[in-house]
């Protein structure tokens, strides 16, 4: 096959303007061929039980087969069709395949642990016996030691959690792409001048009437927020809360594939002589077991409490006295928390939303990363997916360290949220080159009007702050072994430490002030609405904390517990009468769109929020200590958890920049919940 192929070409960056559905096949056999003859290789007596000599065959093979797979999968989450979705889907097995064979391979695990067991294996460097030690536990966890029938099973297995997964995740995009409703001005009536442009551009592209409004987040919630029309909350609320459920249409019901997984993923434990899947998940992380996930979330939930439960009733006093609403439903609380909001701090979102123009808040970013981590960051060109997306460059000095893509808006055909993904790792290639890695930052704020900047809120800044740390991860890493650079083979409980940790500059008066310029004035942020903004900072967060911990400890409780795959309602209805102060209507189904735990690998992981913001917001007390652009605090950061990736224990990285183990205290301070 020629190298007319663009994800054949794996030398530089992607050519994701010229892949297209006909290329994702041939390309993907081809390097599943030439990995499955690295494989043969590398297990073979011709090659040695050395790191370079495994690493020169078989990394090179599997890096290659993992970037090109890496790219198909990117634009199926920013530029899905029917075509591209197809090829992928007809590639997924075969990958799946190949992955949980060579995971379960007992020749490749025996020469691991021949290199692990040699007598120079204590003279490797300290990344190397990182990636030997995670792989030797990685190849238990993918099923080597099994035998005969059970390894066939754990083999069916990870082929089917795959496509179900994706399955579980295409039909969330399209139920939130199948649902359109057009608004009449009536209903609009309290909507942001520039959400209703935006809706009724979008509802005359379909050559109708009045605004159309998705369930795409910057559409559906503004109207949340500010619509007076309660019927077309709740209308909107409905249609959200229910997506991909069995009150959509059949084929879009996650309900059968939620079962599926839990049952796969029981089976998977049992196999590997687990209790339940929570001890696999956790095998390779942070937290002990369960039982501690649990009492660190109840423990939290127990704090929160008498906060949340103070916010709930501000809330339905609020609603009842100034807005007639006696009967505080779902779809009204984002409408009333804004309302009351703007009563007690005198500011709207709206007002703080046109000082924070894209450009600006780009520009302010990359100072504070510039400063901070001491680092420059300049544009640069690259083949893109979507004329949207641009592409930088990060370099010290003269040298160039990494490169990233920023694709910042929503549109159709894009899967919701906002995450990092690596295009590559940092490497130092067997052939002798240093490769310098990549990364993707998504994000989904509303797209600019014609003529005018895109407009950000508050918490689209943050978001993005949270996005670039995850960046800066995977970017400043020094580490050269690919196991191990960047956000590779980092405990997944210690990986929203940086995101996290970014985003407390949001908060910052000096940095804000370089962050903001209104956009028909320029001028910055007034003190006196940054001083509303900061007194309104912790507004509700006992309702949120809860809101958080309701979301992990369901999901711990679902893999922790065997037999729950029948009972994902029954078991969200339980952990809400637990944690909750304000639990939804009976037709809520936001089980059936958290695609985190049933199609993002965050199962029996998703109170790694929680547990990471114990640690970023002590790693931020050392700039409270000093200064928020401290370049020394900085530079410590840097050099003990940014650019160490998973070549060292988290818990390690954490107390060479502390000096100390992590405390909670910080977490509760930030949070207005301490004392």
């Amino acid at each position: 096959m020629s190298i007319a192929n663009p994800l054949l070409d794996t030398a530089g960056l992607p050519s994701f303007d010229r892949i297209a559905p006909a290329h994702v096949e041939p390309a993907m056999d081809a390097l599943l061929q030439q990995a499955d003859t690295a494989l043969e290789t590398a297990v073979s007596d011709s090659t040695p039980a050395t790191y370079e000599a495994v690493s020169a065959h078989l990394d090179v093979a599997t890096e290659r087969l993992g970037r090109a797979w890496g790219a198909v999968n990117h634009l199926t989450a920013v530029a899905d069709s029917a075509e591209l979705r197809a090829a992928y889907n007809a590639c997924l097995p075969k990958v799946t395949e190949f992955h949980t064979r060579m995971g379960a391979d007992e020749r490749l695990y025996a020469k691991y642990k021949a290199i692990a067991s040699a007598p120079d294996a204590s003279r490797l460097s300290i990344p190397r016996q990182t990636v030997l030690r995670h792989a030797l536990r990685d190849f238990v966890l993918s099923g080597a030691e099994l035998q005969g029938a059970a390894k066939e099973r754990f083999a069916q297995i990870q082929e089917r959690l795959a496509a179900v997964s994706q399955k579980f995740s295409e039909n969330v995009l399209d139920a939130t792409d199948g649902f359109a409703h057009y608004a009449s001005d009536e209903e609009m009536a309290g909507v942001p001048d520039d959400v209703v442009q935006a809706a009724r551009a979008a509802a005359q592209a379909d050559g109708r009437e009045g605004c159309k409004v998705t369930l795409h987040f910057p559409s559906y919630f503004p109207v949340m927020q500010y619509a007076h029309h309660r019927g077309l909350r709740e209308t909107l609320y409905r249609a959200y809360t229910t997506r991909a459920s069995e009150f959509g249409p059949p084929e879009r019901d996650n309900t059968a594939l939620m079962r599926e997984l839990l049952e796969l993923r029981q089976e998977e434990a049992r196999l590997l002589g687990y209790a339940n899947y929570a001890e696999v998940s956790l095998a390779p992380k942070m937290a002990q077991s369960p039982q501690q996930v649990m009492d660190f979330l109840r423990d939290l939930a127990q704090r929160a409490r008498p906060y949340a439960e103070k916010d709930m009733d501000e809330m339905r006093e609020f609603a009842a006295r100034e807005l007639g609403l006696h009967d505080l439903q779902a779809w009204d609380q984002a409408y009333v928390s804004e309302k009351l909001k703007e009563a007690r701090y005198a500011f709207s979102e709206q007002e703080v939303k046109r000082y924070f123009t894209e450009d600006r808040v780009l520009a302010g970013l990359f100072k504070i990363v510039e400063t901070v981590f001491e680092v420059a960051i300049r544009p640069d060109t690259a083949p893109v997916w979507h004329e949207h997306v641009r592409f930088f460059r990060v370099e010290r000095g003269t040298e160039l360290i990494a490169q990233f893509y920023l694709d910042a808006y929503a549109r159709p055909g894009k899967r919701p949220g906002a995450w990092m993904d690596d295009v590559r790792g940092r490497w130092q290639r067997p052939e002798g080159k240093l490769q310098t890695p990549v990364a993707h930052l998504v994000c989904n704020f509303a797209p600019p009007l014609p003529g005018q900047p895109a407009l950000l809120t508050h918490d689209d800044v943050i978001t993005l702050f949270h996005e670039f740390g995850h960046g800066l991860h995977q970017m400043l890493t020094q580490v050269s072994d690919i196991g191990v650079a960047g956000i590779s083979g980092v405990e997944w409980d210690a990986v929203e430490l940086p995101s996290q940790f970014m985003e407390n500059f949001c908060w910052e008066w000096e940095v804000l002030k370089h962050l903001t310029a209104h956009v028909e004035t320029g001028q910055p942020l007034p003190r006196e609405l940054y001083d509303k903004m900061m007194a309104a900072k912790n507004f509700q967060s006992g309702l949120q904390t809860l809101r958080q911990l309701e979301f992990a400890l369901f999901d711990m409780r679902l893999h922790a517990e065997p037999g729950q795959a029948q009972r994902v309602q029954a078991v969200l209805d339980e952990v809400r009468a637990e944690i909750s102060v304000n639990p939804p209507p009976g037709f809520n189904r936001f089980q059936h769109a958290f695609s985190h735990i049933f199609a993002g690998g965050y199962s029996a992981g998703y109170y790694s929020y929680k547990w990471a913001e114990v640690l970023s917001a002590d790693a931020w007390s050392a700039f409270e200590e000093t200064a928020p652009l401290s370049v020394e605090t900085g530079r410590r950061l840097r050099m003990e958890i940014f650019e160490r990736g998973g070549s060292r224990p988290a818990i390690e990285n954490f107390k060479a920049f502390r000096g100390r183990d992590p405390s909670i205290d910080a977490l509760l301070r930030h949070q207005g919940m301490a004392g």
